[in-house]
């Protein structure tokens, strides 16, 4: 149980998105902890968005400054970074208090049951291949967890599929269809607090070498070695976007189905910041691929607030800072146990 006698402080590993989640709560009124690996402090220092900085050998040791966190009253902020390096099941025994619905995580991390709420919510889907026989059009094979399009790969064919996958051994994946359209990732919030569904921005992602092998024409990939061509998917950057306005009204729909689902399926359902990986296809098609259920780092271009944010707030708002809002509306309320998984 999170302590009364004390100020509350935010806590978050320093990785992902670790530098706008302590700026945006110091921005609160909060005071801040940066759990860094041993010798990679520095960046965090340098920006002084942490008041303290706690450095473990390595994630596995997490566990073990869990009495620390409690005795500063610390409330963890989770990314894709901490749920890949401690895991959902991890995340789970947690003491530490944590901002978010913890129930929701496996829904996320399995691509079966993350599915099967995409399509609850009724959003359009690409199509699934079970078998990999199946395949009789392009498809992109996605591996299981938070690890930043690490291994993922195309393949045309069976052929294709069989002679690539084995240098994924025992890995757990799935057999997605191929869009072709513009990729547009929609980041949101819920808050518990306020019951209101909040559009935050969009970005797409900046993935070596995919994006640069589309500035070479075909003739001249035909002349670089072999594993230069083959395509990576691994995210190196974000890049902001502002999506037309009349997509707006489609985006929050998705929000919001996808909200009303998950407090069916993993209750009290999703809250806080989450983002919906779309492709919106040649035809107008919104089309969603993958649901992240907490916050991305493409918010990190938006450190000092989106388009969108500016319109809502008339103030500097990152999805970080919004995630510390909510905190202190709960503790000011005494609701914070409506937003602690």
């Amino acid at each position: 149980m999170v302590r009364g006698d004390m100020k509350y402080k935010i806590a978050t590993i320093g990785s992902h998105s670790a530098l706008q989640i302590l700026k945006g709560a110091k921005d609160e009124g909060f005071e801040t902890i940066a759990i860094c690996i041993k010798g990679k402090e520095k960046i965090y220092e340098s920006f002084k968005v942490a008041d303290e900085i706690i450095s473990i050998s390595g994630y596995s040791y997490f566990k073990d400054i869990q009495n620390k966190l409690l005795n500063r009253n610390a409330i963890i902020i989770p990314h894709a970074s901490f749920i890949a390096y401690i895991g959902h099941e991890g995340v789970e025994k947690l003491k530490v208090p944590y901002y978010g619905n913890k129930k929701i995580l496996k829904w996320e991390s399995d691509r079966s049951l993350e599915r099967r709420w995409l399509k609850q919510a009724n959003l359009k889907l690409p199509k699934i291949f079970s078998n990999p026989q199946d395949i009789d059009r392009p498809v992109i094979v996605k591996f299981h967890g938070a690890d930043g399009g690490a291994g993922y790969f195309l393949a045309k064919n069976h052929k294709d599929f069989k002679k690539k996958i084995k240098l994924h051994h025992k890995k757990r994946y799935v057999i997605q269809e191929y869009i072709l359209g513009v990729h547009m990732y929609a980041h949101y919030f819920y808050s518990p607090i306020t019951h209101e569904l909040e559009i935050m921005g969009f970005d797409k992602r900046y993935e070596s070498n995919v994006d640069s092998l589309g500035r070479i024409s075909a003739r001249d990939q035909m002349a670089l070695p072999k594993e230069q061509v083959d395509p990576s998917y691994l995210i190196v950057g974000n890049m902001p976007i502002v999506v037309r306005e009349s997509y707006l009204p489609k985006y929050m729909e998705m929000g919001q189905s996808v909200i009303e689902v998950s407090k069916k399926i993993a209750s009290p359902g999703l809250f806080g910041p989450f983002c919906l990986e779309t492709i919106i296809t040649p035809e107008g098609e919104i089309i969603c691929f993958e649901i992240s259920a907490r916050i991305v780092a493409g918010t990190n271009p938006y450190v000092n607030g989106s388009p969108y944010t500016w319109l809502k707030y008339n103030e500097p708002m990152s999805t970080g800072r919004r995630i510390a809002r909510d905190i202190k509306q709960a503790i000011q309320q005494g609701k914070l146990k409506d937003v602690l998984g």
